[in-house]
């Protein structure tokens, strides 16, 4: 029913989970993505217009119907309506950044970690001069200085509450400070026999208090902590060889990711192993679940006023609050899980219910160091040692593209909070800033003398922060 002469097409709108909303219609071909998004508020009946991406199978209508028919027509059965399926966007926007606003010194060896707070106020860094560094993000200059570790800082996590930033060193050592004064709270966690890997917290909506941590090390173990006394409650031994990457999902389930090539799902509460999923041929280095925005900021949400201020809310409002973003963050209702490794490859699980990968994703020529789904779940980003960012899509795994530019390892990622932007740190002392709708490069970004090893985008999408072998920190804002 597609008719070029009369300048119409019969369409019909659809969700991305696949329900057809009001019945199919005609639309002239001259209309244009801002009246499909009237239109499509009107059918939707929603009170506040909400902006909308609009697509016709993989293809984004960016300018009006018209253009994309004109490509597509051959290809068009006039017999049926199309489908339109639209996505609602980030009603906010995060502007690129452009310019390095500050070089902050004070490491004296490489900074390794960089890490904004889950409300976007507090930056901490990480280095190997044995210190963790707090910095006052306004006015840019040192804030804390916490010393106590004996080895180089290998990982930082900040807890969903904001209250409390997790150390891990190459001494074996767990430490916890206080943003605010920079003092240690409670003793050292200490336990684990060789270098510690990786660290995550009990997601908020499951404690309001950000009791639990977890931790994960080069000895093959992972251990659960009750931070209020100072406790390791659980191990959890399967593993043969180093757990690289830890994450703790929403739905109570610990995912390791391993040297030994596996990765495995526990269930936190008593640590019982659920399932161990196979299929890398190397080393698992990364992993990310769709819902990790939403986990690490927890209550607080950049796109919306908060419903009430979160620095006085009880814990069991912040609970509320963050329960109601973790379900809205599910794709689908589902906790969905990349994975990166050694052989090249990535995969995508539902970890939660089986074994098998959703897709085997496939492209990079070389080691995989870093993967990100976007805030939104809608994209994968992988950061390879091949020199390219690579795009996938959230919930299928498809390729969407590579974003080349970079002209040696790239070492990680960071999304903004609108999930247009992407920014990427890398080997060859740059960082660069892509735009995902357009898959461009908007913004390269020289200024570190060296690698770059730490990236981190504020979840109030204000400020990009970085650092590396040059032992500075650097700030970067529009």
């Amino acid at each position: 029913m597609a008719e070029e002469e009369a300048g119409h097409v019969l369409a019909q709108f659809r969700s991305e989970d696949g329900e057809n909303s009001g019945a199919p219609f005609d639309l002239p071909l001259s209309v244009t993505t801002e009246h499909l998004q009237s239109v499509c508020n009107d059918i939707l009946e929603n009170e506040e217009p909400v902006p909308y991406s609009f697509f016709v199978g993989d293809d984004e209508i960016k300018g009006s119907l018209g253009d994309w028919y004109s490509k597509q027509k051959d290809k068009v059965d006039t017999e049926k309506a199309i489908t339109i399926v639209y996505q609602p966007q980030a009603v906010f926007r995060v502007r690129p950044v452009t310019r390095c606003t500050s070089s902050m010194p004070g490491h004296s060896e490489a900074v390794i970690s960089v890490a904004f707070s889950p409300d976007g106020r507090h930056l901490a860094s990480g280095s190997g001069d044995t210190t963790v560094r707090f910095w006052d993000i306004f006015t840019e200059t040192p804030h804390h200085t916490c010393k106590g570790h004996s080895h180089w800082i290998l990982y930082m996590a900040w807890s969903p509450n904001g209250k409390v930033v997790a150390s891990g060193c190459k001494n074996s050592e767990i430490r916890l400070w206080n943003p605010l004064n920079g003092q240690q709270a409670g003793r050292p966690l200490v336990g684990h026999r060789q270098w510690i890997t990786c660290l995550a917290w009990q997601p908020l909506h499951k404690d309001g208090q950000c009791r639990y941590l977890a931790s994960a090390s080069k000895d093959g173990d992972i251990r659960i902590w009750n931070t209020s006394i100072s406790k390791c409650e659980r191990i959890l031994s399967s593993h043969t060889k180093s757990v690289a990457c830890i994450r703790w999902g929403g739905e109570g389930l610990l995912y390791s990711a391993s040297q030994d090539r596996t990765i495995k799902v526990w269930r936190a509460e008593d640590g019982t192993m659920c399932r161990t999923l196979q299929g890398h041929g190397h080393w698992v280095n990364t992993m990310a679940l769709n819902t990790d925005y939403a986990i690490r900021t927890g209550a607080y949400d950049p796109g919306k006023p908060q419903k009430v201020a979160v620095a006085e809310a009880t814990a069991e409002e912040l609970t509320a609050l963050a329960e109601e973003r973790y379900d809205n963050a599910k794709a689908g209702g589902k906790e969905l899980m990349v994975s990166g490794s050694d052989d090249y490859t990535l995969f995508l699980w539902e970890p939660a219910n089986d074994k098998k990968p959703i897709a085997r994703m496939t492209g990079h020529q070389q080691l995989i160091n870093d993967v990100r789904f976007s805030p939104d779940t809608r994209f994968i980003a992988s950061a390879s040692f091949d020199k390219s960012v690579k795009l996938w899509e959230g919930r299928t795994g498809k390729f969407i593209a590579t974003l080349r530019g970079h002209v040696n390892a790239v070492y990680q990622v960071a999304w903004s909070a609108d999930s247009r932007l992407l920014c990427s740190g890398s080997r060859d002392s740059t960082l660069k800033v892509w735009d995902i709708r357009e898959r461009t490069l908007l913004m390269d970004l020289p200024g570190h003398a060296d690698e770059v090893f730490a990236v981190d985008w504020s979840p109030d999408g204000e400020r990009v922060a970085s650092g590396g072998k040059d032992k500075v920190l650097k700030v970067w804002r529009t």
